[in-house]
């Protein structure tokens, strides 16, 4: 499903992958943030670390009524405070849609998937 934008030139349509690699791309920028991770956890708890060419698989983005949801699946750094990471993410992220697509954002859900220790 793509999202619709009307304009007077016409019709814009931008797929959910799009604006879910364009989502993975801002949050690995965000301090605290080590890198994205899928939506599956592993056996035993483990969470996958994606690569750059992936990140679409740790971001989920719904279309309702009043906007977007996203849903975010993240692996943070040790030693960072989580809920500032998390609430950096979720300003960023909305901040960066609204002005890119000109599209509410209703919500960002994030979920810390992992910690690691940076190297």
């Amino acid at each position: 499903m793509a999202l619709e934008k009307k304009t007077n030139y016409g019709s814009i349509s931008v797929s959910e992958d799009a604006v879910a690699s364009l989502v993975g791309g801002v949050i690995t920028e965000c301090y605290g943030v080590v890198g994205m991770a899928s939506k599956q956890v592993l056996r035993d708890g483990w969470a996958e670390m994606l690569k750059k060419e992936n990140y679409a698989r740790g971001v989920v983005v719904k279309k309702n009524d009043e906007g977007l949801d996203i849903d975010l699946y993240i692996i943070v750094g040790f030693g960072v405070k989580i809920s500032e990471v998390v609430l950096e993410a979720q300003k960023k992220v909305k901040y960066m849609l609204e002005k890119t697509l000109s599209l509410e954002v209703t919500s960002v859900n994030v979920f810390v998937q992992g910690v690691r220790v940076l190297a």
